[in-house]
């Protein structure tokens, strides 16, 4: 799949040979917290909806997911998750007594899928064995054994259309977007209000500046937790006429009528959202452009 956000080179090369299909061809709805996948009742009795939520996933994600300690759930940008979905190519099969193994590799990176074999299930109920060099859709949970990770999986089913390899790049995407940017709000994105809250931001005071809002307009779109001040920053220094040096800090303060200090801790924050940089000096910012 193609991903525009960022991650980082640290996984070995695959070789990878996906037939993409051209579209994905569903859309989904609603967040992650607890819309996709059912819930599960945890020992205690108590449910825990959001951590046992069907998660689709990559495998560069699974391969770099967090565990605090061998005895805590795995958490990916931050959130926890135990049931996950991936789609990939089997590149080898190892068959044991117990148990199928699959080297599966998504082009993100590579992974073993075990499923246990149902040795009392009759010969018409057994699960068919995937072939090498097939796409296959797991569904299954993230373990490790020996600091080597592994997916259990609970189904695999094979791939036999090839828009289900896109579409899932798309869906495994939007989770990513909605755990590290926050939900998308479309109402803010459709609709102008008065007060600064859809398409335009008021200036610090509630002086409407006219410009658009970056995080829902043309511009750059900023991280869900950004403050409202800092994006009225940001939008400054978007839309004021400038020069390469970008806006120094008193110049920001006077167009806006926000005290020095409120620039400068906007422009902490923006700085370590990598959406600002430096430019002559420490006062002096510029958006930064990818």
């Amino acid at each position: 799949m193609s991903n525009s956000h960022a991650y980082q080179n640290n996984y070995s090369t695959t070789s990878y040979g996906a037939q993409g299909g051209a579209d994905g061809g569903g859309f989904v709805q609603g967040g992650y917290g607890g819309s996709q996948g059912g819930s599960q009742e945890s020992p205690g009795g108590s449910k825990t909806y959001g951590k046992d939520t069907l998660r689709p996933v990559t495998i560069k994600q699974i391969l770099e997911a967090v565990q605090p300690h061998p005895d805590a759930d795995f958490k990916i940008d931050g959130s926890e998750v135990t049931q996950l979905s991936f789609v990939g190519q089997v590149h080898s099969i190892s068959t044991q007594a117990t148990n199928n193994t699959y080297k599966v590799d998504d082009g993100t990176g590579l992974i073993e899928v075990k499923q246990w074999i149902d040795n009392d299930a009759a010969p018409e109920n057994a699960r068919p064995v995937p072939e090498e060099g097939k796409y296959i859709h797991v569904w299954g949970r993230l373990k490790s054994f020996h600091d080597k990770r592994h997916v259990g999986a609970h189904i695999i089913r094979p791939v036999v259309d090839m828009n289900e390899v896109t579409f899932h790049g798309l869906e495994a995407t939007l989770a990513h977007l909605y755990f590290t940017r926050g939900p998308i709000d479309t109402a803010g994105a459709m609709t102008k209000k008065e007060g600064g809250d859809g398409m335009f931001v008021d200036s610090y005071g509630g002086n409407n500046m006219g410009a658009g809002d970056a995080s829902t307009g043309g511009g750059k779109i900023l991280p869900a937790k950004v403050s409202r001040n800092s994006r009225i920053v940001f939008d400054l220094l978007q839309s004021e006429p400038q020069n390469n040096e970008g806006l120094n800090v008193n110049m920001i303060a006077t167009k806006l009528g926000m005290p020095v200090a409120e620039v400068y801790k906007c422009g902490d924050e923006l700085l370590a959202e990598g959406c600002i940089y430096t430019t002559v000096d420490d006062e002096t910012w510029a958006v930064l452009e990818y």
